[in-house]
């Protein structure tokens, strides 16, 4: 997906932008908040591995998804992959189907329910790591060495989708 960034997001030159949007991050970061306060988590009867990022934008997310596909088929497993229903990751399919079954929904927990009834033995969500209803079974966090956190705030001040604290909830960095 082709997402446009302010400069200001990577810069780690003084910028007053970050500050005058400041106000819209911790409405933003409340509402996030909230919302992981109360959303139930569902948990799936097959093991769900979730590649995400809290970094907005190219991670190496769908690469990576690709070689634990691919890890997983030389162990005699049948994977999936999971994608959330977006016009934009239409790229992203085509490399996720040109490798191996792609279920896609508005609503990942209905994909992974269409996955299961395929008989495939573990979900491997592409973009996952924010969809709070979905209890993953291994999470895997993605940063690019270039952007690392950029400047460090969160939307609309910065690139991050959440604080750094969200780490706590993954199983792995990469």
């Amino acid at each position: 997906m082709k997402f446009y960034k302010p400069n200001f997001w990577e810069n780690k030159k003084f910028s007053i932008w970050p500050y005058i949007l400041f106000p819209f991050s911790i409405m933003y970061n409340l509402g996030y908040y909230l919302k992981s306060k109360y959303t139930k988590r569902e948990k799936f009867n097959i093991p769900i591995i979730c590649v995400g990022n809290i970094y907005l934008g190219g991670t190496g997310k769908t690469p990576l998804c690709l070689a634990i596909y691919k890890m997983l088929v030389s162990l005699n497993i049948n994977p999936a992959f999971i994608k959330k229903h977006h016009e934009e990751t239409v790229d992203e399919n085509m490399l996720l189907e040109n490798t191996g079954n792609l279920f896609v929904n508005k609503k990942r927990s209905e994909a992974i329910k269409s996955l299961i009834k395929s008989k495939a033995e573990v979900a491997i969500l592409d973009d996952g790591f924010q969809d709070l209803r979905i209890k993953s079974d291994i999470s895997i966090i993605c940063f690019n060495e270039r952007q690392f956190i950029g400047n460090g705030f969160l939307i609309p001040s910065g690139p991050l989708r959440e604080r750094l604290t969200a780490l706590k909830r993954c199983n792995y960095v990469f």
